[in-house]
């Protein structure tokens, strides 16, 4: 993925909820990773997700901050906020318990590519901690198949 994205020109962002900064730390780690990767932004709080991000408290509150809606919006957001071609969102409820009426393990990925934004909803299983590694697992899957150079 590093690779494709340094040979397009493209650069990435992120914005992280249920993750807490895993994914940009994960993303950091790669050598060489300040060629691609802008940097991040950690929206655990919900007021957050409006003053940095630009997601519209009406979207929060009508949506829920684990929804489709506010995983699009937080992408486009840090896409703005950090000027990059790709952007990767993360929203969800990690456990242990509930949150909002959804069940733990309910995760709301988008990814901003050039102007247009996907959004997929995971269910997945086990503890706080699973439910966060599954995320950037999944999220940097995602991601790999996005920008892999087409042959």
């Amino acid at each position: 993925m590093a690779e494709a994205l340094v040979v397009r020109g493209w650069s990435l962002s992120v914005a992280e909820s249920l993750t807490g900064g895993e994914l940009s730390a994960r993303l950091s780690s790669t050598p060489g990773a300040s060629a691609w990767f802008r940097g991040g932004i950690v929206s655990y709080q919900v007021g957050v997700k409006s003053s940095l991000l630009g997601v519209h408290p009406k979207v929060i509150k009508e949506q829920g901050v684990v929804s489709e809606a506010v995983a699009t919006g937080m992408a486009k957001g840090v896409s703005t906020a950090l000027g990059t071609e790709i952007a990767l969102a993360l929203t969800g409820v990690a456990g242990p318990g509930p949150q909002d009426g959804l069940p733990a393990g309910t995760v709301w990925m988008a990814l901003y590519v050039a102007g247009k934004t996907n959004a997929v909803k995971w269910i997945l299983d086990g503890d706080r901690e699973s439910v966060r590694r599954a995320s950037v697992e999944k999220s940097i899957e995602s991601l790999s198949t996005v920008v892999l150079p087409t042959r």
